[in-house]
Order: C-alpha cells, then structure tokens, then sequence
C-alpha cells in the first residue's frame, strides 16, 4: 500500500495526533479511510459512536433509523439538537458528521431493519455496530452478521446500565450464544418505562467505537468472548468471560436458523399496548403512583404506632 497516496498536508494534519500513535501511523489511517461501518439506530448509543468514527477518518459510514427526533431524545442523542426536531433522525446525523469531516461519505437510510432488507444492506458495509433499542432488532442484526461473517459490535443500557460485547463470527459468541432468544414482549420494561441517564449510552457507544476502529486496524485483545458491564452509580467496569454455544441455533455446529428472522417489535417509545406513550404523562402518573404508596405506607405505620 503506498501511504503516501491521497495525503494530503490537510489530512495529514487533521489525523496527526493518531497517526504519530505506534498502533496507528500511516497505514493504520489509510485502513480506516478504506474502511467502511453501518450504525443500525441513531439514538444515544448510535449518536457518539458515528461521530467518534466519522472524526476518526473512517471511510464510509452507513446510518439507518426510521425514527424522527424529538424532544425526548435530546438528553442522550448528541448529534440533534431542537432545531431537528420532527426531523429523520437519519438526516440530521448525516449533516452534523459532514460538518465535522468532509472526508466521510455519510449514507443514510431513513427505515428500520427487517428480515427481508438486512442481509442487503449490511452487505454494502465491513463491519456493523448494533446501536438498537428492542431485543427483536437485536436478534435479526445478530443472526444477519453471523450468517453474512460480519464482525458485530454489540451495545445496549437501560438506568445507569451499560453493556457491550464484540461478536466475530466464527471467533467467538454470538448474541443468541448468551441470551438465546428474546423474552415475551411486555416481559421487559422499555427505557420511557425504566429510564436511562443521558450519558450512560454515551459512554457505552464509545466503547463500541473503540472496538470497532481497534478490529479495523487489526488490533488484538477486543471484547471477543467477553461481556463488558457498567454501573454508572459505582463507576465500575467488569468483563466476564462468555462460551460459545455449541447447540446456537445460528453459529453452532448443526444450526437452524440460515436466515435473518422477523420477531415482534417493541419499540422504545411504546407502551404495551403498543400506542405511543405522553411521556410526560406517564412520568407524571409514576410519580403520582409513588406518592400514593409512601403515603399508603406512612399512615400503615401510624396505625400500628397508636395501637
């Protein structure tokens, strides 16, 4: 590879402080400007994870959501703003990553993914980064990178939970290797139900950024067989190690699943039955809720005081 080709002073000087790493240097810069990564969802893991890979100089960067933004989404989704709002959420990440590099060719895809388009789309794509909010979405991403070879970059968090794990199929454990398939819909709360601290998504879709651009510049020691959980409230870290299944329905030795399969979806923003939810209504009716059992409490316990 001639590394002297396409840098230009500019480039050079705006990669300068990563290519002067070891890990990095010229042909490291050059992979990743060759490189190209899907982000499935742009919400609050999708958000900082393209921005980080698109300043990195990543070379084509492919964001799909079916979703608008809303005001609800600005206390985690960094790349919208209130001047977005009502916009595809598709849309505005594409504008502010060529903001920040012009180098980066942004593909949006403005649809959700299903069975029937995901073995095209990532296709078109080195390596995917599950950024989704549902089990169902998860599962299809999962079995699609498995069946196709793609590396899978795995995020999700919930309170002020994270979690994160790499899958390179063929290395190591795929999703449904750990958690089979998903649970019942309705079994799990959704985050308008159980919350998420902005940052947490922010600190857990850099750490599938960062595992992406180590894969893309061959670097070892990734989350491969390997489940990395953060509490934000302890502020602590833990990796634990992670088998493959040798009976997974999809990467094990005598698989059943060849194809990417459709399960109900249950979006972040639905309530159970499956209507959008008046977020500051519901909010108001937990809090209204709580209230009422504090209360109901207290006077148990005055009761039992006077007898």
């Amino acid at each position: 590879m001639d590394t002297s080709e396409g840098f230009t002073s500019e480039r050079t000087k705006r990669y300068s402080r990563q290519i002067v790493l070891p890990e990095v240097g010229p042909l490291g810069q050059l992979k990743l400007a060759n490189a190209s990564a899907l982000i499935a969802g742009m919400g609050g893991l999708g958000c900082p994870a393209a921005y980080y890979l698109c300043a990195a100089g990543v070379g084509k960067i492919g964001v799909i959501d079916g979703d608008a933004v809303d005001l609800t989404n600005l206390h985690r989704q960094i790349l919208h703003s209130v001047n977005d709002i009502g916009s595809p959420k598709v849309d505005s990440a594409k504008e502010k990553l060529n903001a920040l590099n012009p180098e980066c060719t942004v593909v949006p895809r403005g649809e959700r993914l299903t069975a029937s388009n995901v073995m095209e789309i990532i296709s078109g794509y080195d390596i995917v980064l599950d950024c989704t909010d549902n089990f169902a979405t998860r599962f299809l991403i999962n079995d699609a990178c498995v069946i196709a070879g793609k590396p899978l970059f795995y995020g999700a968090v919930l309170k002020f939970f994270g979690q994160a794990i790499t899958i390179l199929p063929g290395k190591g454990p795929c999703y449904r290797c750990i958690f089979n398939e998903p649970p019942p819909v309705g079994i799990t709360p959704t985050c308008v139900q159980a919350g998420i601290m902005g940052v947490v998504p922010g600190i857990i879709g850099l750490i599938q950024a960062t595992e992406a651009l180590k894969y893309l510049l061959g670097m070892d020691d990734l989350l491969t067989g390997k489940l990395l959980t953060f509490d934000a409230l302890t502020m602590e870290l833990k990796k634990t190690d992670l088998r493959k299944n040798p009976k997974c329905p999809v990467c094990g030795s005598d698989p059943t699943i060849n194809k990417p399969v459709e399960y109900e979806l249950e979006p972040c923003d639905l309530d159970r039955d499956g209507a959008n939810i008046d977020t500051v209504a519901y909010i108001a009716k937990a809090l209204i809720n709580e209230q009422t059992d504090r209360e109901a409490l207290k006077n148990e316990r005055i009761g039992k005081e006077s007898l």
